[in-house]
């Protein structure tokens, strides 16, 4: 194994590279504006902290024009999406105005949208936030949750997988 150095031009790359070595999940996280617009992101760092009581993690890049937002909500939902939601993981996280245009959701705790279909589903309340360079990091309290048997949505080295059976 080649050890690698903390420098050089190419270091955010190749730090990258090695931390897609680690296989996650998908999420898309949802809330809604002080308007009461949907809104959601697509997150794979998400993991849980605690379970008692029960709580999870998740972090937003700081670069985001939507961090205020979810630093600000009192609510929100952690949607873990099934293998078959590969266009739900790439609208939720592309610039589209209307990421929930012509979409079918359910609401949750605070009106928060759930998505249908998932693996399973997280509502959230908005408890603990940290600056973790150059990321918002959020603890929260899981108030609600639910879950199907169905296969995740993984992301490992760069791509979409899917578990072997």
């Amino acid at each position: 194994m080649t050890q690698q150095q903390f420098s050089g031009v190419d270091f955010p790359r190749r730090f990258r590279n090695a931390l897609g070595m680690f296989a996650t999940g998908i999420t898309v996280v949802t809330t809604r504006t002080p308007a009461g617009e949907p809104i959601g992101l697509t997150v794979n760092s998400f993991n849980s902290v605690s379970l008692d009581p029960p709580l999870i993690v998740w972090s937003l890049s700081n670069d985001l024009p939507s961090r205020g937002l979810f630093e600000a909500c009192e609510y929100y939902a952690i949607n873990v999406l099934a293998e078959d939601q590969v266009e739900l993981s790439q609208r939720f996280a592309s610039r589209l105005d209307d990421k929930f245009a012509g979409l079918d959701f359910e609401t949750g705790v605070g009106g928060v949208p759930l998505l249908k279909g998932c693996c399973a589903r997280f509502e959230c309340r908005n408890t603990q936030r940290y600056e973790g360079g150059d990321h918002l990091v959020f603890i929260s309290e899981v108030l609600s949750f639910d879950r199907e048997e169905r296969k995740p949505l993984v992301y490992f080295g760069g791509a979409y997988r899917r578990l072997a059976d």
